[in-house]
């Protein structure tokens, strides 16, 4: 499911010192963008964050939970989004903290995949 409303002004007023942020639907759940880069994805009002072999260690309390996942011809596919510790959500520096490093893996990811 996409992000409410209320969820979606929350994340775009939290993050706003990151730069323009915008949220669009994609896929069933929403993507979170920062000027055109997505560095995290939506759904049922969680929050996943991109990650790459350069955040992954700063992310390991993320991985008590299961990443984010979409089904294909019956397997479970893990993405590269790992959900957002809720107790992010009480502590704004924390959050965009999060982000930053979020969105630092997002551009990293986009300029490999450019070659």
């Amino acid at each position: 499911m996409v992000a409410s409303d209320s969820f979606a002004e929350f994340l775009r007023e939290q993050l706003t010192p990151l730069g323009r942020v915008t949220l669009r639907r994609m896929f069933g759940k929403t993507g979170v963008f920062c000027d055109g880069v997505m560095l995290g994805m939506v759904t049922d009002n969680t929050l996943y964050l991109r990650v790459d072999d350069g955040n992954r260690a700063a992310f390991e309390e993320a991985r008590a939970f299961p990443p984010l996942s979409y089904e294909k011809k019956g397997e479970s596919i893990d993405l590269s989004f790992w959900r957002a510790p809720e107790r992010l959500f009480d502590e704004a520096d924390e959050l965009l903290h999060w982000a930053r490093l979020a969105l630092a893996a997002a551009r990293r990811v986009k300029r490999a995949s450019r070659g």
